[in-house]
């Protein structure tokens, strides 16, 4: 157990390493294409993760990673749809929620429009491509999930900015929004083998980038690519096969009749597998 022990802890180390070496090479290709106009506006850089993953899954899944660093510059700009208020007006409802986001100590949220707003306002595809365009993360009443889809048009989920739920009645609203926002998501689909999801941004530290990358392997994942906007795809993490049988033998105790692992499951797993502490 010790030897084992032991050589888990240098492989990990040794992952890490190389993981970092990774970011610091991409950090170094990005400092060499930002120009002058994106130095003074302080513009940063997306930075996501290309997963390959082991096999296609039979059902698509949209899976939440929570990330040790917000993944977000402060220049972001955050969208929150809101359920109309009884006996309110538009404006008195979107005056109502932005008072309880003060009170809670919510402050990342840039625009708050009420579902009724968004249907008058917002019918017309141009004014749909507009509000796009103006927020890079869109955040909705969980209350109201089941009645935008229909309202915010095909759009938002081709540029995969469909709205995050949030349960605006919770008692710890601003730790629920701020794990939203500072984390993020792996929209995984049954139609191929590949998938992205975005991790952190240019003006973080490698540090940070890289345990952020830490966070978000998994047994069903083969191999890993880092990459920017505007960069090649740097391969930093190759799965090995024992990560497969581990999906099999699982797979074999669900037909047994034990209660099914779904793929949160596996990240938290294999999370707790490469040294994750709870």
């Amino acid at each position: 157990n010790d030897v084992f022990i032991k050589m888990k802890t240098c492989n990990m180390q040794c992952v890490t390493t190389s993981v970092k070496k990774a970011v610091q090479a991409l950090q170094a290709f990005l400092k060499t294409k930002s120009t002058k106009d994106s130095l003074l506006l302080d513009e940063t850089q997306q930075i996501s993760l290309l997963f390959t993953l082991w096999k296609i899954p039979k059902t698509a899944q949209t899976i939440r990673i929570p990330l040790p660093h917000g993944q977000r510059s402060d220049t972001d700009e955050v969208c929150l749809f809101t359920r109309d208020e009884p006996n309110m007006t538009p404006d008195q409802t979107q005056r109502f929620y932005k008072k309880l986001l003060e009170q809670r100590g919510v402050t990342c949220i840039s625009e708050v429009i009420p579902f009724k707003t968004l249907k008058k306002e917002y019918k017309p595809y141009e004014a749909k491509r507009r509000l796009l365009g103006n927020f890079d993360l869109f955040l909705s009443d969980d209350r109201i999930r089941r009645l935008l889809p229909s309202h915010i048009g095909k759009h938002f989920y081709e540029r995969k900015k469909e709205p995050l739920c949030v349960d605006l009645q919770s008692k710890n609203l601003a730790r629920d929004i701020q794990r939203l926002v500072q984390g993020t998501t792996l929209k995984v689909t049954n139609k191929g083998s590949c998938c992205m999801a975005r991790v952190a941004h240019s003006g973080m530290t490698a540090d940070e980038v890289t345990e952020n990358i830490e966070a978000t392997k998994g047994p069903m994942i083969k191999i890993i690519h880092l990459k920017s906007q505007n960069s090649v795809a740097l391969p930093i993490y190759t799965s090995d096969l024992s990560h497969l049988t581990l999906i099999e033998e699982m797979k074999k105790k669900t037909k047994r009749g034990q209660k099914e692992v779904g793929l949160t499951r596996y990240f938290f797993i294999i999370w707790l597998l490469l040294g994750g502490q709870k």
